[in-house]
């Protein structure tokens, strides 16, 4: 070969590499200029409260990824580069909390070092349709919202996610870790049904996020945190569905840490629950039904069987306070002669009693024409 061949075949393949290298350092975005970083507005800010506990580089990260998964983008350039860790944190916080991108994945590209996100979507071409039916049946939803305070709201978006949605385990259908899954397609997993919880106190000017962590079976689970009159409360919409019975209850609703320990254990591996110090507004508490003696107890009951109540909720203070009513009311059928007591003709009425012996409640149901114990004739 000769020399100016070899010389024409070098340059050739060196206009090869240089091609070659100009197209990774392009597709690296080594060379592309880093946008200017922004931050969420203090109105946005203010109903974000994870938001509001990360560094300043880590909030324009999150900008940058709101702004672009709510434009649909699945390269979403960043003002820093950062490393997999912070990524991991960011876009877990999001893709948690915000539950109208129901249509992004919890699955995410990852690296050592990141100039800018690769957005996974659960795209079936749909998107559009999809947000705009959900947007439809939420209006639906808080058109019929109570006016009152922000207890009354968080109660009425648990029982209605508890009422409109069917539980289902697991993964097994697209869209079950969503909002568009529980509110839509009415089938959701816990976290589905946390998201909504969250997605629906935001738009009625709650304050509230979603916490993911373990139950005491050492699965894994996810429920909510909601301020109400400005104090931080757990809420498990979830296991408040009672879905085989068709009924709704309220043991996991508006409770502070120390009645969730037993069951719910935090993750806080990227963002840190709230602490949750008040029971003022837990459900049994505000209604009266927080009992701490028999007295107590005693009292509730007539007092409710006089008001022609057939469904007595009980929560106790105490394990000694649960021990004892049991002992009186159960064991020695001291509820039969409440009932008679009341003025209750209990000739055609059944008591039954359904427990939650870990979580110290107890509910009495009065029914006529069952076949439950009856009340003895001895207290006639």
């Amino acid at each position: 070969m000769s020399k100016k061949v070899l010389i024409g075949v070098m340059i050739g393949i060196s206009a090869v590499c240089v091609a070659i290298s100009a197209k990774v350092v392009h597709d690296s975005g080594v060379l592309t200029p880093y946008p200017e970083p922004k931050y969420l507005s203090e109105e946005e800010s203010a109903v974000r409260p994870f938001y509001n506990t990360l560094t300043n580089s880590e909030k324009s990260v999150y900008e940058a990824l709101y702004r672009g998964v709510s434009e649909k983008k699945t390269r979403i350039p960043f003002p820093y580069e950062i490393n997999g860790d912070t990524y991991s944190k960011v876009y877990c916080m999001l893709e948690k909390q915000e539950g109208s991108f129901f249509y992004i994945d919890s699955v995410y590209y990852t690296a050592k070092h990141l100039r800018e996100a690769r957005i996974i979507m659960r795209e079936d071409g749909n998107i559009g349709d999809k947000e705009s039916e959900l947007e439809k049946i939420s209006s639906e939803i808080l058109k019929k919202a109570p006016d009152g305070d922000d207890y009354d709201k968080a109660l009425y978006i648990h029982d209605t996610i508890a009422e409109l949605c069917e539980y289902v385990s697991g993964e097994n259908r697209e869209y079950s870790s969503t909002v568009y899954g529980c509110l839509a397609e009415k089938k959701a997993n816990c976290e589905g049904y946390a998201k909504s919880f969250s997605y629906l106190a935001g738009k009625l000017g709650l304050v509230s996020v979603l916490v993911t962590g373990m139950t005491d079976k050492g699965e894994s689970h996810a429920w909510n945190q909601v301020q109400i009159d400005g104090n931080w409360y757990n809420v498990d919409t979830t296991w408040d569905d009672m879905e085989l019975s068709g009924e709704i209850r309220h043991l996991y609703f508006l409770c502070d840490d120390s009645m969730f320990s037993k069951t719910h254990f935090p993750e806080n591996k990227y963002f840190q629950s709230f602490e949750c110090s008040e029971i003022e507004n837990n459900y049994y508490v505000r209604n009266g039904f927080f009992v701490s003696s028999d007295n107590d107890a005693e009292k509730l009951i007539k007092s409710e069987l006089k008001k022609g109540k057939s469904k007595i909720e009980l929560r106790f203070s105490d394990e000694q306070v649960y021990s004892d009513f049991k002992q009186k009311f159960i064991t020695e059928q001291y509820i039969f002669r409440a009932v008679f007591e009341s003025g209750v003709d209990g000739r055609d009425v059944a008591v039954t009693l359904r427990e939650n012996e870990s979580e110290l409640c107890l509910t009495i149901y009065l029914e006529k024409g069952k076949n439950a114990q009856k009340i003895p004739e001895s207290y006639f």
